[in-house]
């Protein structure tokens, strides 16, 4: 699939076999059983850690380097407000100080990050740095994208949900869908990879499950090292990955059931922001609510996910 692309309708959610909505009043009998491919991802992860993040709810104070991630995003999502001639690495730099106004303006909280200005403009410019690499590795004037930050949300005949913020789709003038995911890191090692691929199976099977078209490439731009990952899925593959969805959700419930979510120790705990209370380090989790309800259908939040180009609060808010 080239980088030539043309829009499309967009993307609308149904649920049982692909293309194939059930009855109104069946779809609304049943519970609210949500996933995202960031939640998912945690349980994956550490067990622990999704409980921290969904039963807890307990504050993550942002990072630099997720915060330039989100910088990076809102630039990239804008960059195609542009005409297609005006979409240069000196357009994306100069969107960089309004987006980074914009996002200090809706979370202030992220002025702290830098101790002074020297440090703030050093980060700014890896920021730069990173859009100067993304045009190393595509151009961005042959490519119309379907849709950018896309909120897809398919049902399951289960009656699980998916939901999720794609990056970028792309049709091609045959109809062919890509999809596209930013990551403002380096291509993991292997051990981290896998993580990565299941997300992008995840929002293919959204999409298949709505549109009935399984995607024909599965793209992850990797802009802290300039290389790309591209995989071509097919319905096996999704099949698969909508069963170890299903699996998945149901190993998250029996935890709810017997309130055993237990660490997973690895090189990601580096990164936790919950070290001090696992007990992997010498910590304590806190009690469990004791108004925990049977099933995470009910837990306000459980599939809450912030759209890519938007700062995520350092404390989860429960839904109004």
């Amino acid at each position: 699939m080239g980088d030539e692309t043309t829009a499309a309708t967009p993307v609308t959610a149904v649920a049982g076999a692909p293309g194939e909505a059930p009855a109104a009043e069946e779809a609304a009998a049943r519970p609210a059983r949500s996933l995202s491919p960031s939640r998912a991802g945690d349980f994956l992860t550490c067990p622990l850690l999704y409980r921290f993040r969904v039963i807890d709810r307990l504050p993550e104070p942002p990072s630099p380097a997720a915060v330039r991630g989100t910088l990076v995003h809102a630039v990239l999502e804008h960059l195609f407000d542009r005409p297609a001639a005006a979409r240069t690495p000196e357009a994306a730099r100069s969107l960089v100080a309004p987006e980074w106004e914009r996002l200090t303006a809706e979370e202030p909280g992220l002025a702290d990050l830098f101790e002074g200005d020297a440090e703030r403009a050093a980060w700014l410019e890896g920021a730069g740095v990173m859009l100067d690499r993304y045009f190393e590795l595509e151009d961005p004037r042959r490519i119309e994208p379907a849709h950018r930050e896309l909120s897809v949300e398919a049902e399951l005949a289960s009656g699980l949900h998916l939901r999720g913020y794609i990056d970028r789709v792309d049709v091609a003038p045959g109809g062919e869908i890509r999809i596209v995911d930013y990551k403002t890191g380096t291509s993991p090692p292997e051990e981290f990879e896998a993580r990565a691929l299941f997300q992008m199976r995840f929002y293919a099977l959204a999409i298949w499950r709505t549109q009935g078209q399984v995607p024909a490439m599965l793209q992850l731009i990797y802009l802290g090292n300039g290389e790309i990952v591209r995989y071509q899925p097919d319905e096996s593959d999704l099949l698969a990955t909508e069963r170890k969805v299903e699996a998945l959700w149901q190993a998250i419930e029996r935890a709810l059931r017997s309130g055993d979510w237990r660490p997973r120790p690895g090189r990601i705990c580096e990164w936790c922001a919950h070290q001090a209370i696992c007990p992997a380090f010498g910590g304590t989790p806190p009690p469990l609510p004791a108004d925990l309800p049977a099933s995470l259908a009910e837990v306000p939040g459980v599939a809450e996910e912030a759209p890519p180009s938007q700062p995520a609060s350092p404390v989860p808010a429960a839904p109004a």
